[in-house]
């Protein structure tokens, strides 16, 4: 499967992507099934002086060192509550892991191919750099986000 595939966007041969849901203050978002290692409750964070706003330290995932990226800084929304609790989406890029720190993990979603829209113009241009695609659904709309286009937002900002 091609990285771009993996990565968010969508391939016409297969008729649907799986996706890893979460929320963000009051938005789901979701990236590929195939990016995400595995889900994490909150883990200890070592700060790193000097680094880009969005990446809130290093933690330490048996015995490999993993960067966890505050998703809310880097979209610009809101700073949660600091007794929230935080979940951790560890994702593999470039045979690096990062771990993308989220409000809540919901379930895996499989969407048909042909229900991904593009993503609004409307929308702010750092969310529009970052998703790939949004979806209708029951409660809502999903944005599908690019693992990639994330990292790049995170190391630009520094």
């Amino acid at each position: 499967m091609s990285p771009a595939l993996l990565d968010g966007a969508v391939a016409a041969s297969t008729e649907q992507m799986e996706y890893v849901t979460f929320r963000l203050a009051d938005q789901w978002l979701g990236i590929p099934v195939m990016v995400v290692q595995e889900v994490l409750i909150a883990m200890r964070i070592a700060r790193v002086p000097m680094a880009p706003e969005a990446i809130a330290g290093f933690l330490n995932l048996r015995g490999q060192i993993v960067t966890a990226i505050d998703l809310r800084t880097t979209l610009r929304l809101p700073s949660r509550e600091a007794d929230a609790e935080v979940m951790n989406v560890v994702v593999r890029h470039e045979s690096e892991l990062f771990a993308f720190m989220v409000d809540e993990v919901g379930d895996v979603v499989s969407v048909p191919n042909d229900a991904v829209q593009p993503t609004p113009a409307t929308l702010d241009l750092r969310w529009r750099t970052a998703c790939t695609g949004i979806v209708r659904r029951d409660g809502g709309l999903l944005l599908v986000m690019s693992v990639h286009e994330v990292l790049r937002l995170d190391y630009a900002s520094g």
